[in-house]
């Protein structure tokens, strides 16, 4: 049976901090652009890497020994050690002051902003959220809020909703690819993210009770920051704010869509059914 999470002590991380600082290189640029299936090119020194090219940089490395059942870290140091099993990326928000360049070297400094507990349909949930600042030599590039959410093993989603979701309007703008372990993979590796649920197929079905491998959160943020750029001249939305709605699995197509909404746009990522998987508004 899995621990009850003690909230006041989760929270005695709120205002935790941790820095760190990595370099944006060319070789870097290149797998990420053929990973969101962008031209791939030779970029140079100076040249723009993608809008999201920070989730990549000076990711956590811990030993092998450090890691827990799911791939990940064991719980506690910088984020708090929340007992409940089954860790993901919920959503978040993202302002974009400026592209990181290649051959920048970049500090992000991160920041325990909130613990919150909630019971929904699929039980207990815990939410950390994280707040990142991400600076060059010319100064603040990125500003973003991460939440994370913890629940239990027993509540596995089940691989299609119970009821129905309401329907989705008709995309103006809209681009398809396919959801295969590949994809799955060169964007861990890209994160040097170990969770299982993203490339051992075994672990995600028999042991959370998936059918099946997941798409990576940040991945179909990328995607839809990406998609709102090109659709808006190449300019990145100056805020960014997205949220997960159900998971979405390996071995089918996916879409990529938007429409124009006032001033920004309303996107969404949805699977071969037209189930949304994530919901996200642009604003420039």
């Amino acid at each position: 049976m899995t621990e009850e999470p003690d909230l006041d002590h989760l929270r005695e991380w709120i205002g935790r901090s941790a820095q760190a600082s990595d370099i944006v290189t060319a070789q870097l640029v290149k797998g990420l652009r053929a990973t969101l299936f962008m031209d791939i090119g030779e970029p140079k020194r100076g040249d723009a890497a993608p809008f999201t090219v920070h989730w990549c940089l000076a990711p956590q490395v811990y030993p092998m020994s450090e890691l827990g059942p799911d791939g990940h870290p064991t719980r506690g140091g910088f984020l708090p050690p929340v007992p409940l099993p089954r860790r993901m990326w919920a959503g978040g928000e993202l302002e974009i002051f400026e592209a990181l360049r290649v051959g920048d070297e970049v500090t992000r400094t991160s920041r325990i902003a909130d613990v919150t507990m909630k019971t929904g349909s699929t039980g207990m949930l815990c939410f950390v959220s994280v707040d990142h600042l991400i600076a060059t030599s010319r100064g603040a590039a990125i500003r973003e809020r991460q939440d994370i959410v913890y629940r239990d093993i027993s509540s596995a989603q089940p691989s299609a909703p119970a009821k129905p979701p309401p329907p989705l309007p008709v995309a103006k703008h809209r681009e398809t690819h396919m959801a295969d372990p590949v994809l799955l993979f060169r964007y861990s590796a890209l994160t040097f993210n170990g969770h299982r649920i993203h490339y051992d197929r075994d672990y995600v079905t028999k042991v959370e009770g998936y059918p099946g491998l997941i798409f990576h959160g940040p991945m179909q943020a990328a995607f839809l920051v990406e998609f709102a750029a090109k659709l808006h001249g190449g300019t990145a939305p100056k805020k960014f704010v997205y949220r997960g709605v159900q998971p979405l699995f390996e071995g089918s197509e996916f879409s990529v869509n938007a429409n124009e909404a006032g001033a920004g746009m309303e996107l969404w990522t949805a699977n071969s059914a037209g189930q949304p998987t994530m919901k996200g508004t642009a604003t420039w």
